[in-house]
């Protein structure tokens, strides 16, 4: 193998095993806080995103 195609290999090793620590390790998405889409730009005041969601 080249440098190029084990540079590449591991790349890919490093980032799946990143995702995959970031998976086990992140607390669940609740996607019922998060602002609708549809208002998204519309000028009304959303009740808040996932930065205000509280603890």
């Amino acid at each position: 193998m080249t440098q190029q195609t084990t540079l590449r290999i591991a790349f890919w090793l490093v980032l799946v095993a990143f995702l995959a620590w970031d998976y086990q390790h992140s607390a669940p998405v609740d996607l019922r806080y998060e602002a609708p889409l549809i208002a998204a730009g519309s000028g009304q005041a959303s009740q808040g995103g996932h930065c205000s969601m509280p603890d």
